[in-house]
């Protein structure tokens, strides 16, 4: 039944009350804190990742949208002071839910990973900038979660705001929102949601919640103080290693597009001079010096990708400026071959690698050979990382930590092979049109 009462906790483990202390993976699902589950994709499924590398791995599911991020605090007052930010609360409760118990089941309190993607990477951006999560873990991953900053005050108001009005209530009334029938409140919401201006931003400035989701943790002062990777990363979790990447077609993909074989280069210069101007061809010329192979469409949709990559980067970046732990990049490259080599390393592609599943996820590897090495290089590198903090391991090339000066990166393909400053001149000229 939909309601609140949703804080379930999933957990695989190789051994339960055993003496052994294994890592602690603790996953957060994507869906961009609007919706998913940490059970609906089959590449979540956690007993591979667990068996194979003896790790703990445990999912949850949590207060996503309206129930988990409607800033009431300046309409109902002390009653409502972190209901902004009460999704994210739920994370917190879970990790020391953890803390206390995972020991039952073989996991290690004092060596817990949280990993998650798109919109679980968001999650884990905001739990490093976050005060009652301090402690609760010790490495963090965030895949394809671009954010830099989290909601102001302002504008997750506003939303609350327009949602009472869409409801019929005035602002006195706000505890009644309490008794409101799920699918009323639900459709009131996505309402809302739909009315609420959205601001216009430039490529060059990636995603922020509200230009990407709409609904996401607010920087209340209190539960989130500051927004989390901006204009540094967050000094609470300097300690904490971080490893972050993005797919190399995070927003174009084959698949939605006819036009994968055919595009000409005249059309992929219009394309990309119809969103960065005259500085186009220099953009162009620049990504082709990365990929010198690519067609039309491919290069194409790696530039459409700079949108993720510049704030992926810059988290590496900016928590390798911090100077107290290591961070780590990467760039997913990798291409299913089903549906005539369509898809590319669409958004979302790394999971099943991540979690040691090509093989029950035949319908993305398809008993490709290379997918089952790469499943296993990319699944030990994360457990690798969970357990000592440094993803490396014989199975794969050797993956430097990233500094301003290298900005070394990870390509995850077959074969891996480590890139220095990749897409280095063309994010640059993106970032300073």
């Amino acid at each position: 039944m939909p309601g609140e009462d949703c804080l379930r906790v999933n957990i695989w483990t190789p051994e339960i009350k055993g003496s052994h202390k294994r890592p602690v993976m603790v996953y957060m699902h994507g869906g961009g804190l609007s919706g998913g589950s940490g059970h609906d994709l089959l590449s979540y499924e956690g007993e591979s990742l667990a068996r194979n590398h003896y790790v703990v791995v445990v999912n949850h599911n949590h207060r996503l949208n309206v129930y988990g991020y409607l800033n009431l605090g300046a309409i109902g007052g002390d009653d409502f002071a972190m209901s902004s930010n009460v999704g994210m609360l739920d994370i917190v409760a879970v990790l020391e839910w953890v803390r206390t118990h995972i020991s039952r089941f073989g996991g290690d309190p004092d060596n817990v990973t949280i990993f998650g993607q798109s919109g679980g990477g968001g999650k884990v951006i905001a739990l490093l900038a976050m005060p009652a999560a301090k402690g609760l873990f010790h490495r963090a991953i965030i895949q394809s979660g671009p954010f830099l900053k989290a909601l102001t005050p302002d504008y997750s108001q506003r939303i609350a705001e327009m949602l009472i009005a869409e409801l019929g209530l005035s602002k006195s009334q706000v505890k009644e929102l309490q008794q409101i029938p799920v699918d009323r409140l639900s459709g009131a919401a996505a309402e809302a949601m739909a009315k609420m201006s959205k601001p216009r931003i430039s490529p060059r400035d990636g995603y922020g919640w509200e230009t990407a989701v709409g609904w996401g943790p607010t920087v209340d002062g209190n539960t989130l103080p500051d927004h989390p990777f901006d204009p540094g990363a967050p000094a609470i979790s300097a300690g904490v290693p971080l490893i972050a990447g993005t797919n190399l077609n995070e927003s174009v993909h084959g698949v939605d597009h006819p036009d994968i074989t055919t595009m000409t280069i005249e059309e992929m210069k219009q394309r990309v001079g119809e969103t960065y101007g005259n500085d186009g061809e220099a953009i162009i010329a620049a990504y082709r010096q990365d990929y010198p192979r690519a067609t039309p469409f491919g290069l194409y949709a790696a530039i459409a990708t700079s949108r993720w990559r510049i704030p992926a980067f810059a988290q590496a970046s900016r928590k390798a400026s911090l100077g107290a732990a290591p961070a780590y990049a990467y760039i997913y490259s990798w291409r299913t071959p089903v549906l005539n080599d369509r898809p590319g390393s669409f958004h979302a592609s790394e999971i099943s690698f991540v979690f040691d599943n090509a093989e029950i996820c035949d319908h993305y590897s398809a008993g490709d050979p290379g997918a089952f090495v790469l499943s296993k290089q990319m699944s030990t590198a994360w457990a690798s990382f969970a357990r000592t903090g440094n993803p490396n391991h014989n199975g794969m090339p050797h993956w430097p930590a990233y500094t301003a000066d290298t900005r070394a990166t990870m390509y995850f393909d077959t074969p891996c092979e480590v890139r220095n400053d990749p897409e280095g001149k063309g994010l640059k000229i993106i970032s300073q049109s």
